[in-house]
């Protein structure tokens, strides 16, 4: 079974930048996809909230797309030869505090902001952000 594991989160201050990192590990039972196979997601909730789609990579590493409150400041990238998908987050802002998650979508399913259509997900990475 696919596997996710956030990592980085942590406290910062109004300005300061931040990295999250993923760890993707195992295949789909139904599709039998892996890592290099999936779009990486990244959403974020804070309390009360829903949850909120952060951005999303291609399979190749080569299209980057980003939830309009972060585009500018927040970069994906991933390491397909380690598994990994990263969340570079710059100029951070009280706002963006909240429980940071990685997923996988599978490429058929095209709407990259539904949570639906991600199909694993991390248990979380918490970003704490003080004025």
């Amino acid at each position: 079974q696919v596997h996710l594991v956030e990592s980085g989160g942590g406290l910062a201050q109004a300005g300061d930048s931040l990295t999250l990192s993923c760890v993707v590990s195992g295949v789909d039972l139904i599709t039998r996809l892996s890592f290099n196979d999936f779009i990486m997601g990244w959403f974020r909730q804070s309390p009360g909230q829903e949850r909120e789609f952060v951005g999303c990579i291609s399979r190749a590493g080569d299209r980057t797309d980003y939830g309009d409150s972060v585009k500018g400041r927040f970069t994906i990238s991933r390491d397909n030869a380690k598994n990994m998908v990263y969340l570079q987050m710059n100029n951070l802002k009280v706002e963006d505090a909240g429980v940071y998650y990685c997923a996988v979508r599978p490429g058929i399913r095209t709407d990259m902001t539904a949570r639906a259509n991600y199909i694993h997900w991390g248990q979380g990475t918490r970003v704490t952000v003080s004025s």
